[in-house]
């Protein structure tokens, strides 16, 4: 295989928790990992000079070894001793620095290519063993789907997949580095924490409704106190239909579930109107 092409998809969190800090800083905890079918695009090809040629279409990125596409191609072509050169061509569509995990999930696309590409016949457990030392969010990136995520993230339970619906996506124009938002939040016997076993029940028994009621991420009290706008689009989503509407990861994305596609739409039209998000998309839950 010369040539391979991949959709890299984003994530969203439906729970996220936060259970306490391990010595190394590292803080441990229980998500609920989603897919949904917003993704970049990503190109491989094999080319006659060594090395690796990444390009991207988002100026700002870097496109060597700091971009971490980049140093996940590098792991299997240093560890298998690879000479021949790969192109790597990513079109964006995630938004950067969004808690969706565009990186992770661009760079487990790239593990998952080269292992195709080069008949590596790595397993996917060998692959997400690998996966693991770039970052704690790919090896669920090559697992997608619906997942229990624990530890600092690399700890993954398959879930029932939950009821396919409708997803508006909304970024607004900043950026947050979750390194930021995690040294900022402070844990103590008045935190108010997400059920996230009762979210768990609500998936396995295909409630919709009941799993967005209780959606909940304990990182929006330190990015929404820095950046209220997040919650002016919660409250704006909610206000046009959403069945919640919740911050992804660490932040600044918003999402919202809707039980029609007509809602979504109309939903979105209307944030689109406010000039509170940057970045809009109508779309819906992956499931593998």
């Amino acid at each position: 295989m010369d040539e391979i092409r991949l959709k890299a998809l984003a994530k969203i969190n439906l729970g996220l928790d936060v259970t306490g800090r391990r010595d190394d800083g590292y803080h441990l905890v229980r998500m609920i990992m989603q897919t949904i079918h917003l993704f970049d695009s990503v190109q491989m090809e094999k080319i006659p000079e060594s090395g690796i040629q990444l390009t991207t279409n988002i100026r700002f990125l870097p496109t060597d070894e700091h971009n971490i596409a980049y140093k996940a191609a590098r792991l299997l072509m240093d560890e298998f001793q690879i000479t021949q050169g790969i192109r790597i061509d990513i079109k964006k569509c995630i938004p950067v620095s969004a808690g969706m995990a565009g990186g992770s999930t661009d760079a487990a696309a790239v593990l998952y290519g080269m292992n195709q590409m080069y008949d590596l016949k790595l397993s996917q457990k060998q692959l997400a063993k690998r996966a693991l030392t770039l970052g704690a969010d790919v090896p669920y990136c090559l697992m997608r789907g619906t997942a229990l995520a624990e530890g600092i993230g690399e700890k993954l339970t398959r879930l029932p997949s939950v009821p396919r619906c409708p997803v508006v996506v909304a970024k607004p124009g900043i950026s947050v580095s979750t390194k930021w938002v995690y040294d900022r939040l402070q844990l103590g016997e008045q935190t108010k924490h997400p059920d996230i076993d009762q979210l768990i029940a609500d998936i396995k028994q295909q409630n919709l409704i009941d799993m967005a009621s209780h959606m909940g991420n304990l990182l929006e009290e330190v990015t929404v106190q820095e950046y209220p706008v997040i919650a002016q689009i919660k409250e704006n989503l909610m206000e046009h239909g959403a069945l919640n509407a919740m911050m992804s990861g660490s932040g600044p994305t918003v999402f919202a579930l809707f039980e029609e596609r007509s809602t979504a739409r109309e939903a979105a039209d209307v944030l689109r109107a406010s000039g509170l998000a940057r970045q809009i998309y109508v779309t819906t839950i992956f499931n593998v």
